[in-house]
């Protein structure tokens, strides 16, 4: 029997029509995968979380008293302030040698809050800070040929606040050259061979170093070549950002992160001279003083207020409202040695930024100066806010 003529055809059609089958099976788009899940909103932190005194690191062992000293000058400023009123009567009331009424007033004026960073981390930095002890003269010598300057009749401040309230606290300084306002001059301008402010020398010191740490510092004591001593302290700045020069020594492999602290910069200065000043221009930020009342020993802080060795704290206001108590637990200066104490928030930096950030005012001298230039630690904080219903209130 002989195959049908068809027969080759339709074996060619069925091969045709398989090889198309399989060529659609191809080209079909695959399933789409299953939506994502809608992310979850970001999670809000809190700055500062209100917190029983039990979770206050160190509270009850604290002896309340010297801080207390420090909260009744702060009240001088705070006393203007609604939320401030009870608590600043309530404590101009108390014995301040009664240590067990002193605690009950803080324990029953104030809940402690937990301040955290953005991150939701309670931990930061802790660093100290000093006046420092300068000799200097009212006239210039070979000996005494460092100018402290007071602020220059040229230095423009500039408040734009009004025009610009997304700026806040933002000021500009400058100076006119022609008909533009421009940046005012530099360190290494002011110091330069031009002295741009020249006329304007609130007395003379001997150590290039020790003036460039009290640039940093903000306040200081000079003792007179006649032998009386004056309190100079902050009152502008050039406008330029500051640079650290701990931290170009550090990238200069000068010396290690663990060598680091104002003593082994004195060290390094002694030892390289001729670069000194080389090193001090790198940071254009300068700093404009004015001298304080005869008599005054601490310098004043951001309150306006003296500072009080050992229980003033600098903070970031926009945090830590100034004035307030503050639950400090850190150690001690390059150290583990456990450092809890009740401070009280009374200044301002231009370092200090941030929630968990804070610097310690160690007092005036030498042996603050030892404490501050070592400090570098990582701390806790609570803030004191004023209960909204107090003792007095409830009377």
């Amino acid at each position: 029997m002989t195959e049908s003529k068809t027969t080759p055809f339709l074996r060619t059609a069925a091969t045709l029509l398989l090889f198309l089958l399989v060529l659609l099976s191809g080209c079909v788009a695959p399933s789409p995968p299953p939506p994502l899940p809608e992310p979850l909103p970001p999670v809000e932190v809190k700055p500062l979380e209100a917190v029983s005194w039990e979770e206050v690191d160190g509270w009850f062992e604290e002896d309340p008293l010297p801080a207390f000293a420090a909260f009744l000058k702060s009240c001088r400023a705070l006393k203007k302030r609604p939320d401030w009123q009870t608590p600043c009567v309530e404590a101009a009331a108390l014995d301040p040698e009664d240590s067990g009424a002193v605690r009950l007033f803080f324990e029953t004026c104030f809940t402690p809050h937990r301040v955290r960073n953005p991150d939701g981390s309670d931990t930061g930095m802790v660093t100290g800070y000093y006046a420092p002890d300068l000799q200097g003269s009212r006239s210039r010598s070979d000996r005494f040929s460092y100018p402290l300057y007071k602020v220059p009749d040229d230095l423009l401040v500039i408040d734009l606040s009004s025009v610009y309230p997304e700026l806040g606290s933002y000021r500009l300084r400058g100076r006119v050259e022609g008909r533009r306002v421009v940046p005012y001059y530099s360190r290494s301008e002011l110091d330069g061979a031009a002295l741009p402010a020249r006329g304007k020398e609130l007395c003379w010191v001997e150590d290039p170093v020790e003036l460039f740490f009290l640039h940093i510092q903000g306040s200081g004591r000079i003792t007179l070549d006649d032998g009386s001593r004056i309190m100079v302290s902050y009152a502008e700045q050039n406008g330029h950002p500051y640079r650290s020069i701990g931290k170009l020594l550090l990238d200069r492999g000068a010396m290690t992160r663990d060598q680091m602290s104002m003593q082994n910069i004195r060290a390094w200065a002694q030892a390289n001279p001729a670069q000194v000043r080389g090193l001090l221009d790198e940071n254009p930020s300068y700093i404009f003083f004015h001298e304080l009342a005869p008599g005054v020993e601490t310098p004043p802080g951001a309150l306006g207020i003296p500072l009080t060795a050992e229980r003033s704290l600098a903070v970031d206001p926009r945090t830590v409202p100034l004035g307030a108590p503050v639950f400090l637990s850190t150690t001690w200066p390059s150290s583990s040695v456990p450092l809890k104490r009740l401070m009280v928030a009374q200044d301002t930096g231009g370092a200090i930024k941030g929630a968990v950030r804070a610097d310690f005012f160690w007092g005036c001298g030498d042996e603050a100066g030892a404490y501050a230039g070592r400090m570098k630690q990582q701390g806790r904080m609570w803030v004191l806010l004023p209960r909204p219903q107090g003792p007095l209130a409830a009377r």
